[in-house]
């Protein structure tokens, strides 16, 4: 499925679609899209991190991921399964309206509280600087151009860290039905993720 975009669209209406078609999905598929993608981006880091150690470059050691809002991915039973890998987890946390997100470790037992929007988050303290960042997605292209949910914090974020030097790879995780036509114009402070997972596989293709 595809969601239509037309000229007389704007990010009211198209999110508004998205957030509907994304909650029409039965328990079923959620469950079975939620293990593909689990198993995608399982296999996807092993062999990062194992490509890594054959080159003698640094392993992936930290990834950022994100607490599901509801009808969002679930991706907590691989969290735990990384942390148990000895991989530093992290989520995000608002430190303030129009600035980037920071990322802290997160456990399975870490103590969380509730931030901005309801999102539970780990409590203050040390940040952690990922080399893979997931990003919760609404709708995307084929190009892998993210609409998100309007409050652009992962857009600051990631031009944050690249502005700053910081080498990392941004994965958008989607429901299939968020897919966007051609037509799709993004907006100008939009950034393009280096690819999106979908229960259907990589759009448009695996970092």
């Amino acid at each position: 499925m595809i969601t239509k975009n037309t000229l007389k669209d704007n990010a009211v209406p198209l999110r508004k679609r998205l957030r509907e078609a994304r909650a029409s999905l039965n328990d079923a598929q959620r469950q079975r899209g939620g293990l593909l993608m689990r198993g995608r981006l399982f296999t996807w880091v092993a062999l990062a991190r194992d490509a890594a150690r054959k080159a003698g470059r640094p392993e992936l050691s930290a990834i950022a991921a994100y607490w599901p809002l509801q009808d969002e991915p679930d991706l907590r039973p691989l969290l735990s399964q990384w942390v148990e890998e000895g991989i530093t987890v992290a989520l995000p946390a608002v430190r303030a309206p129009g600035q980037p997100l920071e990322f802290r470790p997160w456990t399975p037992d870490a103590p969380m509280q509730e931030g901005a929007y309801g999102i539970p988050e780990p409590l203050a303290g040390p940040t952690v600087t990922p080399g893979l960042i997931l990003v919760p997605t609404l709708g995307y292209t084929a190009q892998a151009d993210r609409v998100g949910y309007g409050g652009g914090y992962y857009d600051r974020t990631l031009a944050a860290l690249k502005d700053a030097g910081h080498a990392f790879t941004a994965i958008g995780v989607a429901w299939t039905v968020g897919r966007l036509e051609d037509t799709h114009v993004p907006e100008p402070h939009d950034v393009r993720l280096d690819a999106i997972l979908t229960p259907d596989g990589w759009v448009p293709k695996a970092p």
